[in-house]
């Protein structure tokens, strides 16, 4: 059976559970969400099956948890998420193994981490526009009928089918289509009201209707299918949808409030995990809690123009690769010391001892 959050919360599963997101950066405000972040490993006999679980969440996200070896992948990619889990500040942790110690700073900090904060940072920015596409296009309540996508072909150019049909005084549901050879996307266009054809489409249809037309009948009009436009519709309009009925609606109105276009919670993360990467380029150290609370509560009101925080940005941007290209740090995490801790800590909760190796799974 798959591993539910209780399962990995249970004393026999869980190494680490820490209270994540502004709650732990410390700049969170009365409506901010509780989010938790934990690490967990498998019972012996998942771990060893055939369908071992690397990570358990609920269905916002707001509670994930990894197992041990995923968390030390993505440690082993100065994750920046997972990074932020290994140092959440003691009044912010809610259990800690004593043996999630055995992940020391010196062991995955590294100048990988200018790539993995400032990435994360440059994508935050384009997440910030990209909230304006949906608040500024938002989607009607059903969507439109493929019929919507369907001209046809008159003299130079061509018209909407369903206004052609009402200036001529014709059903749509008394038309039929066939399709032209070596002509994607376009049908000769019939009709009678009395050949019992099939109709163009039904107003919630996905497709067009095809009819059979006897051989030797004249169309009355070319039809060309808008495909491209019609996927496109059905893509954004299901995206939207799913986007209303998922969002924060108290960041959502706070976005409309302050007027900016654009997302200032996610600038404000871009800021905070700018703040995190100088930290660890200049002192090899990563402090979860930001220094900078006021500022960045200013950046989250939308107290400053889009392009004004994209240039300061990006001049903090250059400036965090220029100190960590000339950081004393390793070039990459430790990754034997990361597996050989990965080891040590299976093999002391499973109680293999040391001499004894772990064997294969599926030998005879």
């Amino acid at each position: 059976m798959p591993l539910t959050l209780d399962d990995v919360r249970a004393p026999h599963s869980r190494l680490l559970e820490v209270i994540s997101g502004s709650r732990a950066y410390g700049t969170d405000t009365p409506t901010s969400d509780h989010d938790f972040k934990g690490v967990f490993i498998q019972p012996a006999d998942s771990f060893l099956g055939l369908s071992p679980t690397d990570q358990v969440s609920d269905a916002r996200n707001d509670s994930v948890f990894f197992e041990l070896g995923r968390f030390a992948d993505l440690l082993a990619k100065n994750n920046p998420n997972l990074l932020e889990m290994l140092f959440t500040p003691p009044d912010c942790t809610i259990f800690r193994h004593p043996l999630m110690d055995s992940f020391t700073p010196a062991m995955v900090l590294s100048k990988r981490c200018c790539d993995a904060f400032a990435g994360y940072a440059i994508a935050q920015i384009r997440k910030a526009r990209g909230l304006n596409k949906k608040i500024v296009n938002p989607q009607p309540p059903q969507r439109r009928p493929i019929t919507d996508f369907c001209h046809v072909l008159e003299n130079a150019g061509s018209v909407p089918l369903l206004p052609w049909l009402a200036n001529r005084g014709l059903q749509q549901h008394h038309c039929g289509l066939t399709a032209i050879p070596h002509a994607p996307h376009t049908f000769a266009l019939f009709h009678s009201p009395d050949a019992q054809l099939p109709g163009i489409a039904e107003p919630d249809s996905s497709s067009l209707r095809l009819a059979s037309i006897p051989l030797g009948t004249a169309p009355i009009a070319w039809l060309v299918f808008g495909n491209d436009a019609w996927q496109r519709h059905c893509r954004e309009w299901r995206e939207y949808h799913e986007w209303t009925s998922l969002r924060n609606e108290s960041r959502f109105t706070s976005t409309i409030d302050h007027g900016m276009g654009y997302d200032a919670k996610n600038l404000m993360h871009t800021f905070r995990l700018l703040d995190a990467a100088e930290e660890i380029a200049r002192h090899g150290r990563l402090s979860v809690r930001s220094p900078n609370r006021s500022w960045l509560l200013d950046v989250r009101a939308g107290k400053f123009p889009y392009n004004d925080l994209v240039a300061l940005a990006e001049s903090r941007i250059a400036t965090i690769e220029h100190l960590f290209a000339h950081s004393s740090l390793p070039d990459h995490p430790d990754l034997d010391a990361i597996n050989r801790t990965v080891i040590s800590i299976r093999r002391q909760w499973y109680r293999i001892p040391a001499t004894q190796p772990c064997g294969n799974a599926f030998a005879d």
